[in-house]
């Protein structure tokens, strides 16, 4: 082994230098967070579809650095998205009942009784 020549130039050499950490506003985190939510409060499939795949999105980009440093994983948004989304379809498996699409509250006066 020590007959063989090293081959190996030196001035070639390029040193590491360690990648700046990115110091962005995190949009996409405050959007999976705030997106289900307004899909749940109006009802909007089209904003819990787009909920679901922003924070789909943000999970699979996310770096070591961001899973580090957030509050919130990245699978934890990627399921409150799901479960906004299945708050938008719900009235489709579980129709509201007919009382309440007539707003009635439960406090109103009994109806007239027939006289007999």
């Amino acid at each position: 082994m020590a007959s063989r020549k090293d081959m190996r130039r030196t001035e070639l050499v390029i040193p590491y230098v360690e990648p700046k950490e990115d110091k962005s506003t995190e949009l996409g985190s405050t959007l999976t967070s705030s997106l289900p939510m307004a899909a749940m409060f109006t009802r909007n499939k089209a904003i819990g579809w787009v909920a679901t795949v922003i924070s789909l999105l943000n999970w699979i980009s996310e770096s070591p650095s961001q899973r580090n440093a957030s509050a919130t994983p990245g699978y934890l948004s990627f399921g409150m998205s799901i479960l906004a989304l299945g708050v938008t379809y719900m009235p489709l498996f579980m129709p509201p009942q007919a009382n309440a699409r007539m707003g009635a509250t439960g406090t109103e006066a009994a109806p007239p009784m027939p006289p007999s």
